[in-house]
């Protein structure tokens, strides 16, 4: 694993973020549709897991993102965001933050 330069990670823009809707999405199974707020901004993400997870269980999840991440396309679902996770044999464990926070808040 290399290092990454501070200047690098301060490029990234991690924050507080809810997932107020999901759906899925037609012909895939590990992958679903969210969208989550982030306070100022609401951003339609591809959230990863959904064999793991039903999508209605994840509304109201409080989750960080990187939320400048390059926007990508997958199964015809544009990506603005990605929501961070500890992997674990494939299943993800979404990061969170303790109490109640503002949506937005900066992760430093």
């Amino acid at each position: 694993m290399s290092n990454v330069s501070y200047d690098d990670f301060a490029k990234l823009d991690l924050r507080v973020a809810k997932i107020i809707n999901t759906e899925p999405i037609p012909g895939k199974s590990r992958i679903i549709k969210g969208t989550i707020d982030l306070g100022d901004d609401k951003k339609d993400v591809i959230i990863g897991g959904a064999q793991y997870y039903q999508p209605e269980d994840l509304i109201g999840k409080v989750v960080i993102v990187v939320a400048n991440l390059e926007p990508k396309k997958m199964a015809g679902v544009e990506s603005n965001a990605m929501l961070l996770a500890a992997d674990v044999d494939d299943k993800p464990f979404w990061l969170t933050v303790d109490g109640d926070i503002p949506l937005g808040s900066p992760i430093k």
